[in-house]
């Protein structure tokens, strides 16, 4: 299966492009720059674990994924706290975070079968 067609890829890639059209202004480069970085990490991870050959690692990088997505999700509580993300786009990207967080479960259940 290609990576390019799973829906978790596509929705956690656009979250990704939408944290950086969302944060391009923002000036405290070092938040932008880990937020952004993590928010990467998942569709990234995805991708190299899915090309993966094996079970095993095909899991480790979904893994990684998830844990990317519970670093962003912490990130943008913060973002939300501090003003740097306004409280009703943090609250979809929180949500949206959780869905990609428990579809790679789902995946990683999946590949375990």
């Amino acid at each position: 299966m290609k990576f390019e067609d799973l829906d978790v890829w596509k929705r956690s890639a656009r979250m990704s492009a939408d944290l950086y059209k969302e944060l391009a202004e923002l000036r405290d480069y070092g938040f932008k720059d880990q937020i952004t970085r993590s928010g990467l990490s998942i569709p990234s991870n995805i991708a190299e674990g899915m090309d993966r050959t094996t079970r095993k690692e095909k899991a480790r990088f979904l893994d990684i994924a998830k844990g990317s997505c519970a670093e962003l999700r912490t990130q943008i509580y913060i973002g939300i706290d501090i003003g740097y993300i306004e409280k009703e786009t943090g609250t979809q990207w929180i949500a949206e975070t959780q869905e990609i967080s428990a579809m790679l479960v789902g995946l990683m259940r999946a590949l375990k079968e």
